[in-house]
């Protein structure tokens, strides 16, 4: 079982390049296989959920070449069977993508229902109305949603919350519908408007993504392009809360400071110093952080997959603060991991109550999903003495070698595998 061990207490500095967006790469591998020609897709994050979609994909016969680690190229002309397996929904819930990509180009997609998430449930069901607006019947067998139609047809279609899942899905099943198909309370984050310019660069046409109204007017086909995804505002922001947490001076690069907007604003709230440049973000932190309330909200709120990294940041702050969720529920339950390393946290209802403490010390925790255990990272990167993240397959599922880049900046933090390797580590840092 791979651990992190991290010796806390230094500041972080220096410059760190971002890999492309998760959120966004799934999206976009599954649209790759709606046309029969060859789609090269660049700037991938080299991350276990993306691999685990390349196998998906190949699994039902596309031809998945990695050109390198960053490089792709699939080929869809040669998919045998629209039905997903089991195996890779289970360890990815984005496989559900396949859905609207399957439903548009076959007319027909099986694929599993996705299994729970550690934090709270995602229900599917906007994606299955808009399906049955655009002309497919869905049903729910044997564990398995399928989606099939005779023909499919634009429509009108309102989603009664805002879901980025749903609004992708819509719209890939959409760009080869005929007719015009308009989508309203449509997703606005970042990553929606680059499935949606990725889909166009295939030949569909969609206009308004970015706003909460897409317009979608149905093409024959797709052809193949060429296709750079953009850089991870998560992954971005985690590192520019990192700074803040140790007192430390980085800056991100390869990186979209837009996007980054609602992260910045809160970063500067509670009393650090933030540079934007073209593609980059520089933060300092040269004082203790002061406490300010948050609430996560759809983009361009404050992100909820940025909530968990805030709340260490607040952690060490004079003053108290409230982080309050309306995204997802169970989003807290990394809060009792981070009391183990002192810090004073009342979780009520979707609010967590934080009284800001001199300092964290180390610990072993364990990281209960993907951004908290990043979040665990960072206390443990601003803690003093030693402290032991577990189950850091969750940090792997979204972060580049996030040891490596970490240790770039001066961290010390190292990936072990057994006791003699956490002893090995203790007995360099001293």
């Amino acid at each position: 079982m791979e651990q992190y061990i991290i010796k806390g207490g230094i500041p972080l500095v220096g410059e760190v390049d971002i890999a492309g967006a998760k959120n966004a790469a799934l999206a976009i591998l599954a649209a790759a296989i709606m046309t029969d020609e060859t789609i090269v897709i660049d700037n991938l994050p080299d991350v276990r959920d993306i691999n685990v979609l390349l196998e998906a994909i190949s699994g039902i016969g596309a031809i998945v070449t990695r050109v390198n680690r960053s490089t792709v190229k699939i080929n869809g002309s040669t998919i045998s069977d629209v039905s997903v397996d089991y195996e890779y929904i289970k360890k990815i819930r984005a496989s559900y993508y396949l859905l609207g990509a399957l439903l548009g180009k076959y007319k027909h997609a099986e694929v599993p229902l996705p299994g729970g998430c550690n934090i709270g449930s995602r229900p599917i069901d906007q994606h299955l109305k808009g399906f049955k607006a655009l002309g497919a019947d869905v049903d729910i067998l044997h564990g398995s949603i399928i989606a099939k139609a005779e023909n499919l047809h634009g429509s009108h279609i309102y989603l009664d919350v805002v879901s980025v899942g749903a609004t992708i899905n819509i719209m890939m099943a959409a760009a080869l519908a005929p007719g015009r198909t308009i989508l309203e309370n449509a997703a606005k984050e970042p990553h929606v408007v680059d499935v949606a310019n990725f889909l166009n660069s295939m030949g569909a046409n969609i206009k308004g993504a970015g706003t909460d109204v897409i317009r979608i007017k149905g093409v024959e086909k797709l052809h193949k392009t060429e296709y750079s995804i953009i850089p991870d505002q998560i992954e971005a922001g985690t590192f520019m809360f990192a700074a803040a947490a140790t007192g430390g001076d980085v800056t991100v690069r390869n990186v979209i400071p837009k996007h980054l907007e609602a992260t910045t604003a809160k970063l500067q709230e509670i009393g650090c110093e933030v540079e934007e440049f073209d593609d980059a973000v520089r933060v300092r932190a040269s004082r203790r952080l002061r406490r300010t309330n948050v609430k996560t909200l759809p983009y361009p709120g404050y992100p909820t997959d940025m909530q968990p990294q805030i709340t260490v940041a607040l952690s060490i702050a004079k003053g108290t603060s409230i982080v309050t969720e309306s995204i997802f529920e169970n989003r807290f339950k990394y809060a009792d991991e981070l009391c183990r390393m002192g810090a004073s946290i009342k979780v009520k209802g979707n609010s967590a109550i934080i009284d800001g403490v001199e300092k964290l010390t180390g610990a072993r925790v364990s990281a209960p999903d993907l951004r908290a255990g990043a979040a665990l990272v960072i206390a443990g990167l601003a803690a003093e003495g030693i402290t032991i993240v577990d189950d850091i397959v969750y940090i792997q599922r979204g972060y580049e070698d996030f040891e490596g880049k970490l240790r770039s900046l001066g961290a010390e933090i190292e990936k072990v595998t057994c006791e003699k390797e956490i002893q090995k580590f203790r007995l360099r840092v001293g």
